[in-house]
């Protein structure tokens, strides 16, 4: 049995403000008809949470797979507050999706536990074309989106005056 929530306990809300954050966001250029609909959302986010556009830095790499190095890279060069990582991995004939969504997913959360700098996961792993445009859409659910409030939300927890261990 799934315990449900209690009703007397309060979950916090989040702190999505950007005020006085450097956020690095690195996007992949594989499937770019949708990471630029990814990108798009980010930013748009960041510049509406108080982020100032000259705290927000943009670097492309190749593909999914290449996002756990160039995060890791661009926080050691820049020391952000937050990365995100956009990119998209859509179902083929093959099995290679398998293999590039997990390296993909498994390389950033490495690297975030290792830096403890925030990564907010942003790509999307469709099985369609269809599907993945859909979530780069330039409205509420877009994915680039939920990833640039998933890293304001964790660079201010960082930066609060008793984070987590």
């Amino acid at each position: 049995m799934v315990p449900t929530p209690d009703s007397s306990m309060n979950i916090p809300a989040a702190n999505h403000s950007g005020q006085g954050l450097r956020i690095s966001i690195v996007v992949a250029r594989f499937n770019s008809e949708v990471t630029g609909g990814l990108l798009d959302g980010a930013v748009a986010t960041l510049l509406a949470a108080g982020v100032a556009r000259k705290d927000i830095a943009v670097h492309a790499t190749a593909g999914a797979v290449e996002l756990p190095l160039s995060c890791d890279l661009l926080i050691a060069r820049e020391k952000p507050n937050a990365v995100i990582a956009l990119g998209a991995v859509i179902r083929g004939a093959t099995d290679h999706y398998e293999h590039v969504a997990r390296l993909a997913a498994e390389g950033l959360m490495q690297v975030m536990l290792r830096t403890r700098i925030p990564v907010a996961f942003g790509v999307l792993t469709c099985a369609t074309d269809a599907l993945a445009l859909e979530r780069s859409r330039d409205d509420n659910h877009n994915k680039g989106r939920e990833a640039a409030l998933a890293a304001l939300e964790l660079a201010n927890l960082a930066r609060a005056p008793h984070p987590l261990p």
